[in-house]
């Protein structure tokens, strides 16, 4: 048996789950949490070996979904972790594989495309959604012309409206080097301004 810790603030998207997962004769699931804190304690309980995580959770939770993320991966013999959420930008992906997610999957995906995502977390072997594979791949091809992580975090920022300031803050950088990232960023986006390179980002699926 692959036994399953879901991890998500939706009572109603946790249930969807449970009854989705609980189908296959393979997988049990063995704890629920409902901020990313407690799924970084219910898995560093023995017992579990994929946890299903989402990214983003409501004021109850201090951590996200990519730093719960890191915390469990961090320890020794942990369980795998398989990312199911509605977010597929690089914004929230690359964060996520940084952290050590195993998997990165939607939760639109059909249920035999999850359950192939279980064993295949489990069985240690990478599960991505498909546009989350593609946009991998075109990182790979074109190396040069993708944008960093930490590029497509100071876009994020820019695309929420903060100033260079805001961000040097935020970030713990100076502004010369808010300043450096974003004209690397208009560079690799072929645009030349704060609106045009947050209107290319998102087309690209690199930022929300």
């Amino acid at each position: 048996m692959i036994r399953l810790l879901i991890a998500d603030d939706h009572p109603v998207v946790r249930a969807g789950l449970r009854a989705v997962l609980e189908s296959e004769p393979d997988f049990t699931i063995v704890a629920e949490a409902a901020t990313a804190e407690r799924a970084v304690e219910l898995a560093a309980e023995p017992g579990v070996d994929v946890v299903l995580m989402d990214l983003q959770f409501g004021p109850g939770s201090a951590m996200n979904g990519a730093q719960a993320t890191a915390a469990i991966t961090a320890r020794a013999g942990a369980p795998r972790v398989l990312v199911v959420t509605t977010y597929d930008s690089d914004a929230d992906t690359l964060p996520a594989l940084e952290a050590g997610a195993t998997g990165y999957l939607l939760k639109d995906a059909p249920p035999e495309e999850l359950a192939q995502a279980v064993r295949a977390a489990a069985a240690g072997r990478s599960a991505l959604a498909p546009s989350v594979a593609d946009r991998l791949l075109e990182r790979m091809r074109a190396p040069s012309a993708a944008l960093s992580a930490r590029e497509t975090e100071v876009l994020g920022l820019v695309a929420d409206g903060l100033t260079n300031q805001r961000i040097s803050q935020q970030l713990h950088l100076s502004q010369a080097t808010v300043k450096s990232h974003l004209v690397h960023i208009y560079s690799k986006l072929g645009v030349d301004s704060r609106t045009a390179a947050v209107r290319e980002a998102r087309g690209r699926g690199l930022i929300r």
